[in-house]
């Protein structure tokens, strides 16, 4: 049985989910260029090599908070169809749709 405070924590979920997938994208980028700026130096080949892989595994965290946030997003949904279904009112069914909306501009791009 779905609740308003269910609801709360998937929406939180969901949110933190997006703060942290922007963190792991914004990581990638200051990755990739102190990447390409090692490169540009001439640095030794064993420290560009670990820089690769710190750029490799941070470009690993993207896809996999794209799944997570995916998931929450359908789990956030399905609780949030069964309260309206038992009509429920609150403050948590606006933001629960709010943060819908804006989790859905995240995740759309990667679909296509």
């Amino acid at each position: 049985m779905a609740t308003l405070r269910n609801l709360k924590i998937k929406t939180s979920t969901c949110k933190r989910i997006v703060k942290e997938l922007r963190s792991y994208e914004k990581e990638v980028e200051k990755e990739a260029a102190k990447t390409a700026d090692m490169k540009d130096k001439g640095a030794d080949p064993y420290d560009l090599k670990q820089q690769e892989n710190v750029l490799a595994e941070s470009r690993m965290m993207v896809p996999d908070c794209h799944k997570r946030l995916e998931t929450a997003l359908a789990d956030l949904k399905a609780t949030l169809a069964e309260l309206k279904e038992a009509n429920e009112q609150g403050v948590e069914i606006g933001e629960a749709e709010s943060t819908i909306t804006e989790v859905e501009a995240v995740v759309k791009p990667t679909e296509e």
